[in-house]
């Protein structure tokens, strides 16, 4: 294995999610004894009540920011930061994403061309559960269920990071496919130009009339921390690969930035996208 990557096997492996479901219940404990309900205490924290929910629930993970808060607001005595020495990832959340997700969290810029499906980020429910239910080896009823909604809680970074500079590019082809049946696409339609409507989300679309640009090689994901680190991330069917290396992302930057120009700008894209969910 070379130094430019983590290659990580086993795609569809869930992680565990009982030591979150414990550290979920521990945290609502200390809250209720505190006082608080949920829409109280979230600013304290500086989150949503939303995502203070998923954590009771076991369904995401908290940020290490979020359980030293959670000690202080709280008092409650290290309990919270023991549990989550033993935290892993919930299930749903395939096991080989991991890394990438834990800094997708705090990440100042997020780049993503896709060419196969709708990202990640920006899927409805239907669409998602549409490849889910059609994934092959054939996921369970429960499995299923654990995978949509680890989807749709990662979807909450688009509307608690403001601040945070998102960056879409998807193949045309890819919005014309009915995944899910014609209903459900113009529905994935409506749903992007929901979704990448503000300041800091760009959405573009690269013409299926463009004969050759330099991501026919597949998908690729950017990311920037606060520390202005970057980090890249490639998938592909039965491996995927988590990339530090500095020369790589850079190759991979110059990739992106000329995706960037050959793509429609990103007000045609939501003027095609507009035409799209008319037609």
């Amino acid at each position: 294995m070379s130094d430019s990557a983590m290659s990580i096997e086993n795609p569809t492996e869930p992680e565990p999610s009982d030591s979150l479901k414990a550290f979920g219940e521990a945290h609502k404990a200390f809250r209720k004894r505190a006082g608080y309900t949920q829409e109280e205490y979230a600013p304290m924290v500086g989150y949503q009540p939303s995502t203070v929910g998923s954590i009771e629930q076991g369904r995401r993970f908290p940020q290490r920011k979020y359980v030293d808060r959670a000690e202080e607001v709280l008092d409650a005595f290290g309990v919270l930061k023991g549990v989550y020495k033993h935290a892993t990832r919930e299930k749903g959340l395939a096991s080989w994403f991991r890394q990438w997700a834990e800094l997708e969290e705090i990440a100042i810029s997020l780049y993503t061309f896709e060419n196969r499906l709708v990202p990640g980020l920006l899927q409805t429910e239907g669409y998602a559960r549409t490849l889910f239910s059609e994934r092959v080896p054939v996921l369970t009823d429960s499995e299923i269920e654990a995978q949509v909604t680890a989807r749709l809680e990662r979807q909450s970074l688009l509307g608690e990071r403001p601040n945070t500079s998102f960056s879409f590019i998807v193949e045309e082809h890819v919005l014309l496919r009915p995944t899910g049946g014609e209903e459900a696409r113009r529905g994935q339609i409506e749903h992007l130009l929901e979704a990448t409507a503000p300041r800091n989300v760009e959405f573009q679309v690269m013409p299926s009339s463009r004969g050759y640009h330099p991501g026919l090689n597949g998908p690729i994901q950017l990311l920037e921390t606060p520390e202005n680190e970057w980090f890249a991330y490639l998938e592909g069917q039965e491996s995927s690969q988590f990339i530090v290396k500095p020369q790589t992302i850079s190759m991979l930057h110059m990739r992106y930035a000329k995706l960037r120009s050959q793509a429609l700008t990103p007000e045609d894209s939501r003027s095609l996208l507009e035409r799209m969910r008319g037609a």
